[in-house]
């Protein structure tokens, strides 16, 4: 169906700015500013940082729009193993979407000198928000990529909901918590791994 392709390309078009930049925050430009000298930073944050965050959101903006688009026809409200990884990705790329927008922008407009704030208690939530995001990916990938080539047999109401609330519980965290193990990009990246296991194993299991 020539509608569900569009809306499949360029989701998955948008999604590769957005999740590419999002990485490139997290693994470049963050370890960047931490050895940067004054002079460059200060250069950076008001020349390149802005273009960059501007393809942040809007690649979220545009991966979110034509991700609901796509529930429209893969019906996910249903529960066999498909569905079940596809709620749980969609419930971790709307979770980013939300930080994106509501989080993240606003803070790092606040770091920016975009508008007046306490500038280190803004970059500490963003950067929360922004390794929650990271987290968050390798999860949302297994829903996309899982949907379609992962079988899990028998998965349950149960399974679905532990999934669910393990992801809910991260996205307080985000709100209300700390970056913990997170704070460097090794451990960002092997829990994200670990996490996508986990939902994995639970879904499998429960």
């Amino acid at each position: 169906m020539v509608v569900e392709f569009l809306f499949r390309y360029f989701h998955v078009l948008a999604g590769l700015v957005w999740i590419g930049m999002l990485y490139y925050f997290n693994f470049v430009q963050t370890e960047y500013f931490k050895e940067a000298e004054a002079a460059a930073k200060a250069d950076a944050m008001k020349k390149l940082a802005p273009r960059a965050l501007k393809w942040f959101r809007y690649g979220a903006l545009v991966t979110f729009i034509t991700g609901l688009g796509l529930l429209h026809f893969v019906a996910p409200f249903k529960v066999p193993t498909a569905s079940a990884l596809i709620l749980v990705g969609a419930l971790c790329g709307t979770f980013m979407f939300l930080n994106v927008w509501l989080i993240i922008w606003p803070k790092q407009k606040i770091v920016l000198g975009m508008k007046e704030g306490d500038g280190p208690a803004a970059a500490a939530k963003a950067g929360l928000a922004s390794r929650t995001n990271t987290l968050f990916s390798g999860p949302m990938l297994l829903g996309m990529v899982g949907s379609k080539n992962l079988h899990i047999a028998d998965v349950s109401t149960t399974g679905l909901g532990v999934a669910c609330a393990l992801i809910v519980l991260l996205e307080l965290n985000a709100l209300f918590g700390r970056v913990g193990p997170m704070a460097s990009v090794v451990g960002v990246v092997h829990l994200s791994l670990v996490l996508a296991g986990v939902v994995w194993a639970i879904l499998a299991l429960f």
